[in-house]
């Protein structure tokens, strides 16, 4: 008899390796900026894109950017759980038939580690890719941020397709007499 349990499969966890080159491209990307900008320095690239070093200590659209501190801590926190708990949702799919949701999830995961890397080591989050219109701008992001993005959209889309699924097809149902 064997005691050994048998060996537990990762599910969709293989998807991880999209995380992965997200974290390598989004850090690889960042340490470019940082060695070839000065901070707030731009370069414009087309008439509504630049590429602008930027130091973002908030979240989002800079969302409590003037907190005093405490929100790099919240926000490390708070990306550490959110990505283990995608993790654990991961392994828990199965590894075939819900590609475009490991993809999804993989994206959020990369994405929000590459932010997390640069909150633990640097205190904050270094953002480069400014849109902008005469005088409006859209505020600076990263290729995680970007990772992040596509993947919550990916996660919607996916999420109302799935939806349809699970509603029978009136034409499919049998009607008795």
């Amino acid at each position: 008899m064997n005691d050994k349990s048998p060996k537990q499969k990762p599910g969709a966890a293989v998807w991880l390796w999209l995380s992965a080159a997200i974290i390598v491209l989004d850090q690889y990307t960042k340490w470019l900026i940082v060695q070839q900008f000065d901070l707030y320095q731009r370069l414009d690239l087309l008439p509504m894109l630049s590429i602008t070093r930027l130091h973002n200590t908030g979240a989002a659209f800079s969302f409590l950017s003037d907190a005093g501190g405490w929100q790099r801590w919240f926000f490390i926190i708070l990306g550490l759980a959110v990505s283990a708990l995608v993790i654990v949702w991961l392994r828990r799919l199965p590894r075939r038939g819900r590609s475009w949701l490991a993809a999804a999830l993989a994206l959020v995961v990369g994405g929000a580690i590459g932010n997390i890397i640069d909150r633990m080591h640097l205190g904050y989050v270094v953002d480069f890719i400014s849109v902008h219109y005469d005088r409006w701008f859209f505020p600076a992001f990263n290729v995680a941020d970007s990772a992040i993005t596509v993947g919550a959209a990916v996660l919607l889309i996916e999420s109302l397709m799935a939806g349809d699924d699970h509603i029978p097809s009136r034409r499919h149902e049998r009607v008795d007499p």
